[in-house]
């Protein structure tokens, strides 16, 4: 049995399935979504901080006097499908998916006891998102279902109360955070936590030790849950189960300890916003890029979409997700359940990402640049003759190569049209019988 102990706790194995699975999707959706304006923070930055876009967008926009609380009943979910969203979700080739339970606003996606009259069964939707969303994937998919849950809450009076108290008093984790962390395990038996937003409190403040302990010894999901590293101020990329370390992180090379990328589609928000560009917005090739290095260093991808108010997922977030599932129906063997090979990148062609398939002993070079010459060199691979064998993912045919002194080979990649690539964005070579 686990102690509820850091030194304890963080000797617990990982459940297999979190490396295996390399690439999920998080989705961002509450209150928020209704004003879609600048940030998913929207309520701290017009409330608390006062920025003078989201003030005047309120003055002009809203009646004088209107208050966060009246964006609830405004959040109507109304073309929320959770069989459609399944469906993308299944196509986008992830094998996981994370829904924010609850943001820092503290309005909860399902009916929680512990959030009266602030959450989607009584006000808004008028129904529980997180159990419809739940069901839709696990009849559906195979995904894992994980949940986000903030530990704090921007305005509750409780909070804000123990705050004064440099946290000395506990009534909002012991009222409020615990109890909905129990209540979303017990209920929907996500296989992720993804704990967030520690509110600068310790995780003394929040028994974050404590209840991983229930999670792993005793709770529904104690032999596949997996959690974070946002238990309390001081615990990110520090205690927990994999790492995240900081949002959109990308170390660039091999980690000690399982880590993930969380990052978003949207490059300066969580949440839907009504008043994004196109600019705005990762292309495919950015995201296959961005999947390759992650795998490549040890880490999984959390890649972010946030829907609209009324339930829709927009459709360029729907167009990226399914674009990468198409990238992975070709490439997928280059990604699941691959470990990291002993280069991460090569030495001599930039914009090149090894990963390794320890069941086929295969080497996988993704490429991100077609070589205009039509050949590829690698600096890192050690082929040998009359057995190394190159193939390209998604064509038929083996590649010629030959080798260059004791490391690096050169390939010869076959002259197709642009309608004959296997794939549109990075490619990959597998290479079988390298050193």
């Amino acid at each position: 049995r686990y102690e509820p102990t850091w030194d304890s706790l963080d000797a617990r194995p990982l459940p297999a399935w979190f490396d295996e699975a390399k690439f999920g999707v998080f989705i961002h959706w509450g209150v928020f979504s209704v004003p879609s304006f600048g940030s998913e923070w929207f309520w701290w930055y017009w409330q608390k901080e006062k920025r003078e876009p989201y003030v005047k967008f309120m003055d002009t926009n809203y009646p004088p006097g209107f208050s966060y609380e009246d964006f609830g009943p405004l959040f109507t979910a109304e073309f929320f499908d959770a069989n459609q969203w399944a469906d993308i979700l299944k196509d986008s080739g992830a094998k996981y998916v994370v829904l924010t339970s609850k943001h820092h606003e503290g309005f909860t996606l399902w009916g929680s006891k512990y959030s009266w009259n602030w959450n989607a069964v009584d006000v808004g939707p008028k129904r529980d998102l997180v159990a419809e969303l739940a069901t839709s994937i696990r009849n559906r998919t195979d995904l894992h279902f994980g949940l986000y849950h903030s530990l704090f809450e921007w305005f509750n009076p409780l909070f804000l109360e123990d705050a004064t108290n440099a946290f000395k008093t506990r009534k909002f984790p012991t009222s409020k955070s615990l109890p909905e962390l129990y209540e979303i395990v017990t209920k929907y038996q996500p296989e992720i936590i993804w704990s967030d937003g520690d509110g600068n409190a310790p995780d003394t403040y929040w028994n974050s030790t404590g209840f991983l302990a229930w999670l792993y010894n005793d709770s529904p999901v104690r032999d596949t849950v997996v959690t974070n590293d946002r238990w309390g101020a001081g615990s990110i990329c520090a205690h927990g189960g994999f790492f995240t370390c900081s949002d959109r992180y990308s170390p660039g090379r091999l980690l000690p300890r399982k880590w993930e990328n969380c990052m978003t589609i949207d490059r300066s928000s969580w949440g839907y916003r009504r008043d994004a560009r196109l600019r705005d917005y990762l292309a495919i090739e950015d995201l296959v890029k961005e999947l390759a290095e992650t795998v490549s260093c040890g880490g999984n991808l959390l890649m972010n979409v946030g829907p609209t108010h009324d339930g829709r997922v927009a459709v360029v977030f729907e167009e990226r997700l399914r674009q990468v599932g198409a990238w992975l129906k070709v490439n997928g063997e280059a990604i699941y359940g691959t470990k990291p090979w002993r280069a991460q990148n090569d030495t001599v062609t930039p914009g090149v990402w090894y990963t390794f398939s320890p069941k086929e002993e295969k080497v996988n070079a993704i490429f991100l640049n077609w070589p205009v010459s039509g050949v590829l060199e690698l600096g890192e691979p050690r082929a040998k003759l009359g057995e190394t064998q190159v193939k390209l993912a998604g064509y038929k045919e083996l590649l010629k190569w030959v080798a260059l002194g004791e490391k690096g080979m050169v390939i010869a990649l076959p002259q197709l049209t642009p309608q004959q690539l296997p794939c549109q964005w990075g490619w990959t070579l597998q290479l079988t019988d390298v050193n």
